[in-house]
């Protein structure tokens, strides 16, 4: 199951025109990039859980996948028990519509079969603690509590809580009876209170929750830069270049590595871009404007000479507008 139905609120403005799993990275939304992943290792049932603009997803994946409608938001929890009939009785995965993450999901599946536990949470180090919730446990991996986003200082753990779960479906035994539930407030602590194992598997791939707009551009610099495998149907022209198809690239264009130029998008005469650099799809650079270190969203159009640094730059109407988002073919 991905979680879906989030209000997004840390990427607003962004998430005023598209709920968080839509926002694009490399030219795909980041939900696509969870599907490609499922589908990597060979994970072909998908529900996704829908409150917050739930038709352009819908409109996007059309019946790839299957849907779960929640006309008021359930929690974390609540929405996955929403979709229970969907399990049936076999036991399950759930990522968050936000997880920018090459993580190895079979090894994951294994760790928890080899536990035989009910439940267990992909953790990864983190560097800052406050960001997070960070996960306890003993020396067999066996988790024996939690700390909501402790200071560095006195946190007793690092590892962060990566909202990638996989569950027996005895889990619904641990849930509350009130119809919203959240998996860190209601159903993990009543693991612990009933001594139900339940178990860590300490991730090293890369993991990003595109928490905030600066987490969003280090997601997607850490993918232009190869630190995150992430699927770009772009073809390299020149070392750490890469334009989609049908783009307009006038021979005075200069480009510094990394850069990506999507599907159809066209720069003016004397554009010049320093990586890292995503030019969204269809997106109009008018000539002699200065990229650096930017993002512009697909379809975004630029006036002549502008100048952007550090920025991330939209265009409301088409960021809503479902992009391109075709599986991986076998």
């Amino acid at each position: 199951m991905v979680l879906a139905a989030g209000l997004g609120t840390r990427l607003r403005p962004l998430t005023y025109a598209i709920s968080k799993p839509m926002v694009p990275v490399l030219d795909r939304p980041v939900m696509a990039h969870i599907l490609d992943l499922l589908q990597a290792h060979g994970i072909d049932e998908v529900i996704a859980n829908l409150h917050y603009f739930p038709e352009p997803i819908r409109a996007c994946f059309g019946e790839r996948i299957a849907y779960s409608e929640e006309p008021e938001l359930l929690g974390t929890a609540g929405g996955v028990r929403a979709a229970r009939d969907f399990f049936a009785e076999e036991p399950f995965l759930v990522i968050s519509g936000d997880a920018l993450t090459d993580i190895d999901l079979s090894a994951l599946i294994a760790s928890h079969r080899a536990h035989g536990g009910v439940a267990t949470l992909a953790v990864k180090r983190v560097t800052d603690t406050r960001e997070y919730g960070v996960v306890l446990h003993d020396q067999d991996g066996r988790i024996t509590g939690f700390e909501e986003k402790p200071d560095p200082e006195r946190a007793r753990s690092d590892l962060g809580n990566c909202g990638i779960y996989v569950f027996e479906p005895e889990i619904f035994d641990y849930f509350p009876e009130s119809a919203f539930a959240d998996f860190a407030h209601d159903v993990f602590p009543a693991l612990l209170a009933a001594d139900a194992p339940f178990f860590i598997h300490e991730i090293g791939e890369y993991w990003n929750d595109i928490g905030s707009l600066a987490e969003l551009r280090r997601g997607t610099f850490d993918a232009l830069c190869g630190a995150l495998r992430l699927r770009c149907d772009a073809r390299e022209i020149a070392p750490g270049v890469r334009v989609g198809e049908r783009c307009v690239l006038p021979e005075s264009v200069q480009i510094e590595p990394p850069a990506l130029i999507g599907a159809g998008a066209s720069l003016g005469e004397g554009v010049r871009l320093s990586g890292p650099v995503v030019v969204g799809a269809g997106a109009e650079v008018g000539a002699w404007s200065a990229l650096r270190e930017t993002i512009l969203m697909p379809g975004v159009h630029l006036p002549e000479q502008a100048i952007l640094i550090g920025a991330i730059a939209a265009d409301a109407p088409t960021l809503a507008r479902p992009l391109d988002v075709r599986p991986i073919r076998p």
